[in-house]
């Protein structure tokens, strides 16, 4: 597979006639898969889509799905070169949730861009449902996408921040995440989780219902030390933007969007990385959000390593260092020992499946001396 995407990606290279600007070389077409139409990294896909046509004449095809694996899968395999994802990448990287089973495991899947952004990832309560903080969470009716174990987990981690659990709340099953926020419009649900800003949550505060923002004050260890527990990839975050925004918020941090692929071309992920950043100013005008794919805004400290081609590109834009590089190479390390431990599952099936790949997750990483997150 690693052989056949390069080749894909390099071909793609050599076939098409290269457009330069800023000596940024790009094929005619690119295409990356994203969130459902109306959220918000569809949209940012249209800014930065609009962007790159302008500038260097390439037209970015963005592939709308409803759930998580489906925005991966098609990168790993082959089919499309990148995946503008969300959180879910952790969960892929590490094999566990609903990548513990034997049509994937741990994903060796490499960053291009992880945004920095000053909006944040929270629970938008409808107005009218009596809900002011997240201990009021209990007996409401909580939009639960059935399709995505990272807005899952994410549920999970604001209630255990209440010290509740899904069974404390009424969860109503939806497939897809635009329809679990028109849900909270037409009264169907009173609490979503989501990122603070775009169109869909702009659409649910100009409902009749109107929208809150819940806050997770920072001074609530035992609350952090729950919410983290579950997610542990969130950080503490203030954010000053977002649809029905009074003020600055308290709440949970991750790099939104992830830009990611499997083995694409070293040149490849090296230009678009580059166009990216060299256009940040102007795809940031048409959403603010994306303000946040600049090279001096990324999260570089998470949890999926960097590809070398966006490695090669920071480095250019002094925003990489050696304390980055021993980070990155910590986190290829542990993907190496996810990979062996995965060889174990081979030919392994049935319902025991992912409690076992669990066991022998867990057993690799801890005598690698290596947190295990999930057990």
């Amino acid at each position: 597979m690693k052989n056949a995407l390069a080749i894909f990606s390099m071909s793609i290279l050599m076939a098409t006639s290269a457009l330069a600007a800023d000596d940024v070389k790009l094929p005619k077409t690119l295409t990356w898969t994203s969130f459902d139409v109306g959220g918000t990294g569809y949209n940012q896909s249209i800014a930065v889509g609009k962007a790159l046509q302008d500038a260097y004449g390439v037209s970015l095809r963005v592939v709308a799905t409803s759930n998580d694996q489906a925005r991966i899968a098609p990168v790993r395999d082959g089919r499309i070169p990148f995946a503008l994802a969300g959180s879910d990448v952790f969960f892929a990287f590490e094999g566990v949730k609903a990548y513990a089973s034997p049509e994937w495991g741990p994903q060796d899947l490499k960053a291009l861009n992880l945004a920095g952004a000053q909006n944040c990832v929270s629970l938008g309560a409808a107005k009218d449902a009596g809900i002011n903080s997240p201990a009021d969470l209990k007996g409401k009716r909580v939009g639960w996408v059935v399709s995505s174990g990272s807005l899952q987990a994410n549920v999970r981690a604001f209630l255990a921040f209440a010290d509740l659990t899904p069974d404390d709340v009424e969860l109503i099953e939806l497939p897809g995440y635009a329809g679990a926020w028109k849900a909270l419009v037409n009264d169907q649900v009173d609490v979503m989780v989501g990122i603070t800003t775009g169109g869909l949550v702009e659409q649910a505060a100009a409902g009749g219902r109107g929208l809150k923002w819940l806050s997770f004050p920072h001074s609530d260890t035992a609350g952090w030390d729950r919410l983290r527990a579950v997610n542990p990839h969130f950080s503490q975050r203030v954010a000053t933007i977002g649809a029905a925004f009074d003020g600055p918020l308290e709440c949970a941090g991750v790099p939104y969007p992830d830009l990611i692929t499997y083995h694409a071309d070293e040149d490849l992920v090296y230009n678009l990385t580059k166009a990216l950043d060299a256009q940040v100013s102007v795809y940031s005008k048409a959403d603010a959000g994306t303000a946040g794919y600049a090279a001096d805004k990324q999260m570089f400290g998470w949890v999926v390593p960097y590809h070398a081609g966006a490695i090669r590109y920071y480095k250019e834009a002094g925003v990489w260092s050696d304390d980055l590089t021993t980070h990155t190479d910590g986190l290829t390390k542990r993907a190496g020992i996810l990979a062996e431990a995965w060889k174990k599952m081979e030919g392994k099936s049935g319902d025991a499946f992912a409690k076992e790949w669990m066991t022998v997750r867990a057993e690799a990483l801890e005598a690698a001396g290596l947190p295990v997150y999930f057990k």
